[in-house]
C-alpha cells in the first residue's frame, strides 16, 4: 500500500528542486503546466498565497510525486469562485488514489471560502477523473468542469 504524505506549500518558502522530477516527466509527456507552476512560483507571479489559495504536494520517501493547487479563479470576476490548478501525478503513482486525495485536499481547503470550483482540461481521461470526484462537465469559455461546494 502506498504511504504518501501531503504537504501544503508555504508561499514564503521555496519549492526548491522538489518538483524537478515532475517537470521533467510532464514535459516529456507534452505537458507544460508543471513548468509554468514552478516558473510562476519562482517569479512570484503565483505562489498560491491569496485568500483561500493553497498548493499541495504528495510526497513518498521525501520525493514529490504529485501536485495540485487552488487559486481564486482569475477568469470568473468573482472572488467566491476558485480554480483547481496544475494537478499532476507521476506516472508510476497513478491509479493509486494520489490524484483523488490531492483534489480532496483542494476541495477541503476551498470549503468555507469558495462557492464554486472550476478548472480547464483538454484531456478526456482527466475529464472523466474530475467527474469521478464530483465535478460536472461544462461547455463554457473559460472552464470545462465545475463543482458547487456551497451545497
Amino acid at each position: 500500500m502506498l504511504r504518501e504524505r501531503f504537504a501544503k506549500q508555504e508561499p514564503e518558502k521555496g519549492l526548491g528542486s522538489g518538483l524537478t522530477e515532475l517537470v521533467v516527466e510532464s514535459e516529456a509527456a507534452g505537458f507544460r503546466f508543471v513548468r509554468r507552476l514552478v516558473d510562476d512560483w519562482l517569479s512570484g507571479c503565483n505562489r498560491f498565497h491569496g485568500d483561500g489559495e493553497a498548493l499541495f504536494t504528495a510526497i513518498v520517501d521525501d520525493r514529490v510525486i504529485g501536485v495540485c493547487g487552488l487559486n481564486v479563479d482569475p477568469y470568473a470576476g468573482d472572488a467566491t469562485v476558485g480554480r483547481v490548478r496544475h494537478l499532476y501525478v507521476m506516472t508510476a503513482f497513478r491509479n493509486q488514489g494520489v490524484g483523488r486525495r490531492l483534489v480532496e485536499k483542494v476541495i477541503a481547503a476551498a470549503r468555507g471560502r469558495f462557492r464554486f470550483l472550476r478548472l480547464r482540461t483538454d484531456s478526456e481521461a482527466a475529464g472523466r477523473f474530475y467527474e469521478s470526484v464530483g465535478f460536472r462537465a461544462c461547455a463554457a469559455k473559460d472552464f470545462t468542469h465545475a463543482l458547487n461546494i456551497a451545497e
